[in-house]
């Protein structure tokens, strides 16, 4: 059963129903109807993302996550880190507030800068612990490039893998681009060498984000997420 039922969603965020139902077709279809997790947005504020953000891109995806968080967490909320050289906002998306929600945000935001992501890293682990929430934690981690600063990347990673959190990143842009091969490289960490479980994934949403279906991207985001789960219960880090 849903976290939050079809009807509240309904009165709620009507526009998002359709979204809500195709989160609940690729759940039920990767065995995790029923699953609960705090689920997290984290999206990148650099320079080059900026058609994403005018194009309606960055959005979408904050209300596919909602879509899909609906069916994993009950408060109607998902927290949202906004990052660029450092952490620009850690706010929140909601249900009953969606519409508009990104452009809002950013209207307050300043500059944007160059692409960091272990400080956005930090902030997620830091809301998450902050929370004491029980339930483990699905990080959706979108990007248009790889990070200024790789070692501390791959270093947070790392870390983290001792935490009930499974990192999913999904990048804008070309796939062919060499931006990409640094989450590339991160997806394919050794494990037990590196990290303790392999608690990241990645896939690309193109050039044209927009142009990627709900069911696809639904099936991506959550494909490699039971998987996590159950490695990560086998060694106690999800209890």
């Amino acid at each position: 059963m849903a976290a939050i039922s079809l009807s509240k969603v309904e009165e709620t965020a009507p526009a998002l129903v359709s979204l809500y139902k195709s989160a609940g077709v690729s759940l039920r279809k990767h065995g995790l109807d029923g699953q609960r997790a705090a689920v997290y947005l984290v999206v990148d504020y650099s320079g080059s993302m900026k058609p994403y953000y005018k194009d309606g891109s960055v959005q979408a995806l904050a209300d596919r996550v909602l879509g899909l968080s609906a069916h994993l967490d009950d408060d109607g909320t998902v927290p949202v880190v906004f990052f660029s050289t450092d952490v620009d906002a850690v706010t929140d998306i909601a249900l009953d507030s969606h519409q508009g929600r990104i452009d809002r945000i950013v209207a307050g935001l300043g500059h944007m800068g160059k692409t960091s992501y272990h400080l956005a890293m930090d902030a997620v682990i830091d809301h998450y612990l902050d929370s004491g929430s029980k339930e483990p934690a699905l990080v959706v981690f979108q990007t248009d490039g790889g990070p200024i600063n790789k070692l501390a990347a791959e270093r947070y990673v790392c870390k983290a893998a001792k935490l009930p959190m499974f990192w999913q990143f999904v990048g804008f842009g070309d796939a062919k681009s060499k931006q990409f091969e640094f989450l590339r490289r991160l997806d394919e960490l050794a494990v037990p060498q590196k990290r303790a479980v392999d608690n990241a994934g990645f896939f690309h949403a193109g050039s044209d984000p927009l142009g990627m279906s709900d069911a696809e991207l639904y099936d991506r985001l959550v494909g490699e997420f039971p998987q996590w789960l159950s490695t990560a219960r086998e060694r106690g880090i999800v209890q």
